[in-house]
């Protein structure tokens, strides 16, 4: 992901929504002062309370960072009062849209570089994600690789997907799947001409 597309689109966000305010707001309900919630997520104090103040505009990977800190995704926080299907059975005008808020992430500029995230029934009380994952080409969830407490696991369903575990690199193809700690850095690339369809799971979730 490029730095310069990725502040674009939190700013874009920023002008309907006080992410300053809602951070404020959630750190204050988990009893956490600023300098504790940037040493539970790893970030420099001064970073949370330039995000809080609106000082600063995060970056995705920042603000991801951040909430790992509340134990907290990006769908939770900016759609708080999202109330997801109970299930057990869900239609697919009923998943959840995880990329609704915050624009897809790619290298390339523009609508066809996407990466468009869809939820199966409420994460949170089954303790498990399992996500429809849709990569134009280009799409890339960033150059700062995805690091979580989870394990994560997933079946190509169409295309082709690069994917970077720790220091093992593997494009894989429509049949073939994956499965690995969390806690390894990775990152995910669509470096194709076709769109890639991925189902996923991860537990506990993530996003």
């Amino acid at each position: 992901m490029s730095g310069a597309s990725s502040t674009e689109w939190i700013k874009q966000v920023d002008e309907r929504f006080d992410i300053g305010a809602r951070l404020h707001a959630m750190r204050i309900a988990a009893g956490l002062s600023q300098r504790q919630l940037a040493e539970r997520a790893g970030v420099p104090h001064a970073q949370i309370s330039n995000v809080e103040t609106n000082k600063i505009s995060p970056s995705v990977s920042t603000l991801r960072k951040i909430l790992s800190g509340l134990g907290m995704g990006m769908g939770e926080f900016f759609e708080p009062e999202r109330s997801p299907p109970k299930g057990p059975f869900f239609s697919a005008d009923e998943l959840v849209d995880l990329t609704s808020r915050v624009p897809a992430q790619g290298l390339a500029s523009g609508p066809e570089a996407s990466l468009v995230l869809r939820q199966v029934g409420d994460a949170r009380a089954h303790n498990l994600q399992i996500l429809h994952e849709v990569y134009e080409p280009n799409a890339d969830t960033g150059e700062t690789f995805l690091q979580h407490a989870s394990s994560e696991g997933g079946y190509i369903v169409q295309g082709e997907l690069e994917i970077t575990v720790g220091e093992e690199v593997r494009i894989l193809k429509a049949g073939e799947a994956y499965l690995f700690d969390s806690r390894q850095p990775h990152r995910f690339r669509n470096l194709s001409a076709e769109r890639t369809v991925v189902i996923s799971a991860c537990s506990p979730p993530y996003l």
